[in-house]
């Protein structure tokens, strides 16, 4: 794997399944975040959330201690100022709503569900990259490492990655997929199955929202879950509403015990 570096200097690493015990549960995501930090020099801020590591965990919540810990071993010359942890907003918030908005509504917990996301390393979005315009400014006089971590990428999960993650759905022995968003119905499901939609707005078209379906995958029966990606249930940032208020009804009348 190519060392990525994130600004002043982290190496990027892929975050997998840490508990590998049998699960209910299997949650696909598209591809995991970072360690965002706030860069200052005196007084003065910089950049509000600028991508420094990749996080401790997948889905990783955002724990404060960890963030401080984290950003704490990070090296920073004096004169470029100081990076502390970004606002609680700015990491981990899809881990939460994964938590409080989807797992829970379930009666699930972190420890009944196998995480996994297509692409197991954080990307740069056009945020990200906006961002590191500052540290680019004072890159080279300060001798600061090249940014290498990739921009986000429009295809997250090739035939190769597909074969992993079916692996890894086997290991879990879950019997419920759960999927976040489009993409990993797009990239991943239409790959290994020969279910009739390709993306939530079909499925719901087809089934409703939050409804448990069934599709054979890998030669087995398992339960399919689309909802919308956390970033659209708990509005965070550019989203839609008709997904946050289609997930917000759904968590009001979940009780079917047939996606549990």
């Amino acid at each position: 794997m190519t060392n990525y570096q994130f600004p002043f200097g982290e190496v990027l690493h892929p975050l997998t399944q840490q508990d590998k015990t049998p699960k209910q549960v299997f949650v696909l995501g598209v591809y995991a975040s970072a360690v965002h930090a706030r860069w200052k020099n005196g007084n003065r801020t910089i950049c509000q959330a600028l991508a420094v590591a990749s996080e401790p965990r997948i889905f990783w919540d955002g724990n404060e201690e960890e963030a401080k810990e984290i950003i704490g071993r990070i090296h920073i010359p004096a004169e470029v100022g100081t990076l502390e942890p970004a606002g609680k907003h700015l990491n981990g918030p899809s881990a939460k709503i994964l938590d409080e908005r989807i797992l829970t509504p379930l009666k699930l917990t972190r420890k009944d569900a196998w995480l996994c996301d297509l692409l197991p390393e954080a990307r740069l979005n056009p945020g990200q990259v906006k961002a590191l315009e500052k540290y680019e400014q004072v890159r080279e006089q300060y001798l600061l490492n090249e940014v290498t971590v990739p921009h986000r990428p429009t295809v997250f999960c090739d035939e190769k990655r597909s074969e992993e993650i079916l692996e890894e759905l086997n290991q879990s022995q879950a019997k419920t997929l759960i999927l976040l968003g489009d993409i990993p119905i797009k990239q991943f499901l239409n790959r290994v199955s020969d279910v009739k939609y390709t993306s939530l707005q079909e499925y719901v078209e087809l089934y409703g929202y939050g409804k448990c379906t069934e599709a054979l995958i890998n030669h087995q029966t398992m339960k399919i879950l689309p909802l919308a990606h956390p970033r659209q249930i708990g509005a965070l940032g550019l989203h839609s509403n008709k997904w946050h208020e289609l997930h917000r009804l759904w968590e009001k009348k979940i009780g079917d015990s047939k996606c549990r």
